[in-house]
């Protein structure tokens, strides 16, 4: 199996070593790992592309490149520029934090992901939620790294990706901030919406007195939509949610009836 892993944390980040070692988990002794990340942090830049201006992909190592660009820009890159084949699966993450709920929306792990998807390649988001319980371990991506390749390996084997779909499926998954052994199992949910939590500014003022605007996060504990994905994380399991690019209100179509007959 020939693997393309990548994130939005960059490429000398903790958790693509971690999507380093579940893929070769999943891969075999004769796959290949292929490794095109961002070479700066490209967190919260969701799906973008670099569509008005060139970037550079640095060869790093074996199978290893950085690109001056998003997560999907580092796709578009392995798919048509840096591998000789396409690859059997994207990985994207181990993101350092998790892509749950209203996160899945600017995450550039899901970016990544989706733009896989819209390649017609089979794609996985992988991300750590963070709390107290894990921060202070060793291995704050412990969950992830022990129940990852399970998972993954699952879902190839068992779940549906609807090849050649207009919009084809791919799949965010989410670990809890808890040890492994802690770790309670995998739940199928759908994306939730924590009450109360949005992404904000706080201005500052710089030493020559000019204003800045810093982007804020909410709380990521608050309370969240049952049977949904934060929901599950912080009881404990981890979550896999099926996804599509496809934005359309599918449920309001019909309920519009004739408004434009």
């Amino acid at each position: 199996m020939r693997i393309l892993i990548t994130n939005d944390d960059g490429i000398n980040a903790p958790g693509l070593k971690v999507a380093q070692t579940i893929a070769e988990e999943i891969a075999g002794p004769d796959g290949e790992i292929w490794t095109v990340a961002p070479a700066f942090e490209q967190s919260g830049v969701a799906h973008c592309i670099s569509y008005t201006h060139p970037f550079m992909v640095a060869q790093l190592g074996e199978r290893r490149f950085a690109a001056e660009g998003s997560p999907a820009d580092c796709v578009l890159a392995a798919l048509y520029d840096v591998m000789p084949e396409r690859p059997d699966l994207v990985i994207s993450g181990v993101n350092r934090g998790n892509n749950a709920a209203e996160n899945t929306l600017y995450s550039g792990t899901i970016g990544a992901a989706m733009e896989a998807a819209l390649q017609d390649v089979p794609a996985v988001a992988l991300s750590q939620y963070y709390g107290p319980e894990n921060l202070s371990l060793d291995n704050s991506f412990e969950a992830a790294a022990t129940h990852g390749a399970a998972i993954v390996r699952r879902l190839l084997d068992r779940a549906p990706w609807d090849h050649g779909a207009d919009y084809r499926l791919f799949y965010n998954v989410n670990f809890p901030p808890l040890p492994a052994a802690r770790v309670m199992g995998t739940r199928l949910v759908a994306q939730g919406r924590r009450e109360g939590t949005f992404f904000s500014v706080d201005p500052h003022s710089s030493p020559s007195g000019r204003k800045f605007l810093w982007i804020k996060g909410g709380p990521q504990h608050g309370t969240c939509t049952p049977d949904t994905d934060a929901t599950a994380n912080l009881d404990g399991y981890a979550s896999v949610t099926p996804m599509r690019a496809d934005l359309t209100a599918h449920d309001v179509v019909s309920r519009l009836g004739d408004l434009f007959e």
